[in-house]
């Protein structure tokens, strides 16, 4: 009785959490798998199990690629890929650099790694809403810069409307991430010990051989997990672009969050957005899933 009891004592520790949890995620998404098999429009806001039943033709809307609104979902999807690439990729690199150049110690280390963690500690409406602020065609400091200053621009170009729309929302949404992911590659790196850089030295490597040889594959179990959550984080993202361009994304920036959003809360049709916000949650979890076994077995393979 004894032994039982032990064995049970963790689970039921547990048990808690894991309650919170099904309140807090699984509910959610069961009743919006629910919405998205009814024809629910804002007829229907009260009492949403009252809606008729449209079975899978939400979905077959929005996979319909020759039809308006399959077209403009595939589109935000292309959008949000491309996106997604040059912000992960971008923060990767940027936070690598700061945290290898800040490995060593010097004065003033810490104040520097202080301030390189100051866009992650901001709250993201703030932050966002000042760069929309500095993004302004006229009185904003980016076309001051470099129109007025290094007199890159023939003009003063849009930031906040049009293609260029794509390049303020990357930057923007560099700038919030990279902080993470130099704070993860720091904590990676003081876990490398010394002794592997000094043996590469007496070996003749230099900082870029150091770099390839020792750096990167040590810290690449950090690089797996930082990856996949920037992905996650950056495919999913609502704020930025809501804040940084309002409840209309310009046609460059049309991030699949803000595109299901106006399919919900702008048009009204909230079976059709719980159609595209399952299908968004199926293919993350795919490519999690493939991403985790891929990983797994290059595990192995090493």
């Amino acid at each position: 009785m004894g032994g039982l009891r032990r064995r049970a004592t963790p689970y039921l520790l547990l048990l808690p959490a894991l309650l919170l949890e099904l309140l807090v995620h699984l509910l959610p998404m069961v009743t919006g798998l629910l919405m998205s098999l009814r024809r629910l429009t804002q007829f229907f806001i009260r009492d949403w199990t009252a809606a008729p039943w449209a079975g899978l033709a939400n979905f077959r809307t929005a996979v319909d690629f020759h039809a308006p609104v399959g077209r403009a979902l595939l589109h935000s999807f292309w959008v949000t890929c491309g996106f997604t690439a040059l912000s992960v990729g971008l923060s990767w690199l940027i936070g690598l650099a700061a945290a290898v150049l800040t490995q060593d110690a010097f004065r003033g280390r810490g104040l520097l790694r202080a301030l390189f963690l100051v866009p992650y500690a901001l709250p993201v409406y703030a932050a966002v809403i000042t760069w929309s602020f500095m993004f302004q065609r006229d009185t904003g400091l980016v076309n001051h810069l470099l129109h007025d200053q290094l007199h890159l621009t023939s003009g003063r170009p849009f930031w906040l409307i049009g293609d260029n729309s794509f390049t303020a929302l990357v930057t923007v949404s560099v700038w919030r991430s990279w902080p993470f992911a130099f704070l993860t590659l720091t904590a990676g790196l003081s876990s490398i010990p010394r002794e592997l850089y000094e043996a590469a030295a007496l070996d003749g490597a230099g900082v870029w051989r150091q770099l390839r040889a020792v750096t990167l594959p040590a810290l690449r179990p950090v690089n797996q997990v930082l990856v996949l959550v920037l992905f996650l984080w950056t495919f999913n993202d609502f704020n930025t672009p809501y804040v940084l361009f309002g409840r209309s994304a310009p046609e460059a920036a049309d991030l699949v969050s803000v595109h299901i959003y106006q399919a919900s809360f702008v048009t009204w049709n909230f079976g059709a957005g719980s159609a595209m916000s399952v299908l968004l949650l199926l293919f993350l979890l795919l490519v999690t899933a493939l991403y985790l076994l891929a990983t797994h077995r290059r595990r192995s393979d090493d």
